[in-house]
């Protein structure tokens, strides 16, 4: 189902997405040196809950995983890249962190990650990719406008992934999103301009380039959820929710 917003709820996909930013951010302070994934979920769960909105993953049961996600958040780890179930894991000096939070509030949901290093130390090539996914982001949301096609949205990213010298992955990417997480279109992270579903306002994009140092194969964790890079390579991943607008495109998940 591909899903036009009308005025009254995109007006609340901002309430929204500002939300999703705020717990981001207060998260990504709260997690230093010593801090245990489950910590972070902990947190999560009290900071949607006394906003008033929902968790979009807790009771999350999609055909690629197993079971119900049972968490408030996606805390990945390293080589860990997507739907990181949090475990008993304490967080080390140089750790790459990502974390994905999507929550809806007023019937509206909105979907975002982050990924930064914890601590003092600052590896360089992990510093490299988290900024290749957030160059490919800003390059994704550039290219999203009326008129314009998912295929568009797709070759901005996979260009700026591509030229930093990352292998693609094409099973996941980004989304529509609206009354629901997850819809149509699916937002490959590389593809062909002028391709695709047509950009209209006040369609929702959920727009997350993602990448592994050495691989474009995943594997799953014994969670049943958790997918890492096949060779246990770094890995990073940044997103924000968009609305098209007759401007072009508003991100709705930056921090009030």
């Amino acid at each position: 189902m591909i899903e036009i917003l009308n005025p009254t709820l995109l007006a609340r996909a901002r309430g929204t997405g500002a939300l999703v930013a705020d717990i981001l951010q207060t998260l990504k302070s709260r997690s230093t040196i010593g801090t245990n994934l489950l910590d972070i979920d902990r947190w999560a769960k009290a900071l949607i809950v006394d906003a008033g909105a929902q968790s979009c993953y807790v009771d999350y049961e999609p055909s690629f995983g197993r079971g119900p996600f049972g968490h408030y958040i996606c805390t990945a780890v390293n080589d860990a890249v997507l739907h990181g179930r949090p475990y008993d894991h304490t967080l080390a000096d140089g750790d790459l962190l990502t974390l994905d939070l999507a929550v809806s509030r007023g019937g509206v949901a909105a979907d975002a990650a982050i990924s930064f290093i914890v601590g003092d130390a600052e590896p360089p090539e992990s510093v490299a990719m988290i900024s290749a996914t957030e160059r490919a982001l800003a390059a994704g949301i550039a290219a999203a406008g009326p008129g314009a096609r998912i295929g568009d949205i797709s070759h901005a990213i996979g260009t700026v992934l591509s030229e930093a010298g990352y292998p693609i992955n094409t099973e996941f990417g980004g989304h529509g999103i609206g009354s629901t997480m997850h819809q149509d279109p699916h937002v490959a992270n590389t593809g062909r301009p002028g391709r695709g579903y047509r950009l209209r306002p006040g369609l929702l994009l959920a727009l997350e380039p993602w990448v592994m140092a050495d691989t474009a194969r995943l594997v799953t964790d014994a969670d049943g959820w958790t997918l890492r890079s096949a060779t246990g390579c770094r890995t990073a991943h940044s997103e924000h929710t968009i609305a098209i607008t007759d401007d072009g495109a508003e991100i709705l998940t930056v921090p009030k």
